[in-house]
């Protein structure tokens, strides 16, 4: 719900969020093929399942990013009035 106080000058986080997924994606490779070849087969499950799940964000948000933006009313266009049953 819009409430009039948004900021003019606000941005998406997703890039931020694409690059941290990046890092997160090269991390757990690395933290991977050292724990299996140090010999330490639960570190390296632990840290191939956080692979998939930083490789589910990435693509989110890739998605996210290619969708484009999204329409913003201008500031002719008032705030929305809360609903009248809301306490």
């Amino acid at each position: 719900m819009r409430t009039g106080s948004e900021p003019t000058t606000a941005r998406s986080p997703l890039r931020m969020r694409f690059w941290l997924s990046v890092w997160g994606v090269v991390w757990t490779v690395a933290g991977t093929a050292a724990f299996a070849l140090t010999g330490h087969p639960g570190w390296a499950l632990a840290c191939g399942i956080l692979f998939l799940v930083v490789v589910a964000d990435l693509l989110f948000v890739v998605r996210h990013i290619r969708q484009g933006s999204h329409y913003q009313p201008g500031r002719d266009v008032p705030p929305y009035e809360p609903p009248a049953d809301r306490r």
